[in-house]
């Protein structure tokens, strides 16, 4: 006899477990499925750790919906539970004369986005926040932060076992079907067990569009395919040069490899480009001779060899090689046709920061359709 709840989340990452936290807090008996012994161990601990505050979202989709309600949401949510963060603040640099203009853009479009608070920066005031910094001109983002994601994955934990939800690991969803009135779902690990329950939601992070295919009566053509899209961080040695989190626009002049700050006030560098066709953390020291002129073409006094290997994180995304990046993919009933059911694809950066956002999001859409 398979046991029966009434929501089940696939997904222990940050936006799992968050989205897990609002249905419990909704008075939804919810039970979230992790196939790996830890919460978190994909996407959600191997990212920059970055408080967004919503500079970037094409006008009309889900993340400027999102954005910047659900900046101020997350700060709101760490300081009442004691989170670890804080509020260092982001320069968007112009590395050379023809940024400038684009830089200049960029920062109108974050004010149209709703983030009031950016102020442009002539390169003698940029200098003046971060001595090390070179750079043609600059704004300044200064609700831009940083935080402790594992310690905010356990908040949310906390929060959804509180209200009587349940994390169950080592628990791979490894198929099922549609059922009337519901999902009957296969689980693997020591013990496989089946489970029934009327809402499903797949937060699968880089397993979710395999997760969909392997549950039977999901429409294939509402499926998008999987890709590995691995980005690699370096570590410097030696004094930090950066108190800021430091992000060349987006331009024509180099890879879009950024400065970040972590809690302890340590620099690393990254993320790069990579796309590979299976999971895989590791990190080729090779890699650094593409990160040196990145990295010098805002910091030029990066000495030889002060770069050492970090470690990698591989974007859910749902974008091939040359693709624009899609927007995040909440799909519902009026996308697949299957009541109950809520697919999350693609959801990559900034979905830390848009996790609370999300949860509420979702626990929206599924008392809507319920």
């Amino acid at each position: 006899m398979a046991e029966a709840v009434e929501c089940v989340v696939v997904g222990a990452g940050v936006v799992g477990l968050a989205v897990a936290r609002a249905l419990a807090l909704a008075d939804r008996e919810v039970l979230v499925l992790e196939q790996e012994p830890g919460i978190g161990a994909h996407t959600s601990s191997r990212n920059s750790e970055v408080i967004h505050a919503g500079l970037y979202y094409r006008k009309g989709s889900l993340r400027s919906q999102l954005f910047p309600r659900a900046r101020n949401l997350m700060y709101a949510y760490c300081a009442e539970r004691g989170v670890p963060h804080r509020r260092i603040g982001k320069l968007v640099v112009a590395r050379n004369a023809d940024e400038v203009a684009p830089l200049r853009a960029h920062m109108e479009g974050a004010r149209a986005a709703g983030v009031d608070d950016v102020r442009w920066l002539e390169p003698a005031e940029a200098r003046a926040l971060e001595p090390n910094l070179q750079c043609r001109a600059a704004y300044l983002s200064p609700s831009s932060g940083i935080v402790d994601s594992h310690a905010l994955m356990l908040a949310y934990r906390g929060d959804l076992e509180a209200a009587g939800g349940i994390v169950v690991l080592r628990s791979p969803v490894t198929g099922g079907r549609v059922t009337t009135g519901g999902f009957l779902l296969d689980v693997g690990g020591a013990e496989p067990s089946q489970i029934t329950c009327r809402l499903l939601v797949n937060c699968a992070g880089l397993g979710a569009p395999d997760l969909a295919r392997s549950i039977t009566g999901i429409p294939a053509k509402t499926i998008p395919p999987t890709y590995f899209r691995r980005g690699v961080y370096f570590t410097v040695t030696g004094q930090p040069p950066f108190g800021r989190l430091i992000y060349p626009v987006h331009g024509k002049s180099g890879l879009d490899i950024h400065a970040v700050v972590d809690l302890a006030g340590r620099v690393r560098f990254g993320p790069d480009t990579e796309w590979i066709d299976r999971i895989d953390y590791s990190v080729d020291p090779a890699r650094a001779a593409h990160f040196y002129p990145a990295v010098r073409s805002f910091w030029p006094s990066l000495p030889d060899g002060a770069l050492q290997p970090g470690y990698a994180g591989i974007r859910p995304t749902i974008s091939g090689p040359g693709e624009p990046t899609l927007d995040y993919q909440v799909r519902g009933v009026e996308v697949h046709g299957v009541p109950g059911l809520v697919n999350m694809f693609g959801i990559e950066s900034p979905g830390l920061t848009a996790s609370l956002g999300l949860g509420e999001y979702v626990a929206k859409m599924i008392a809507a359709n319920s």
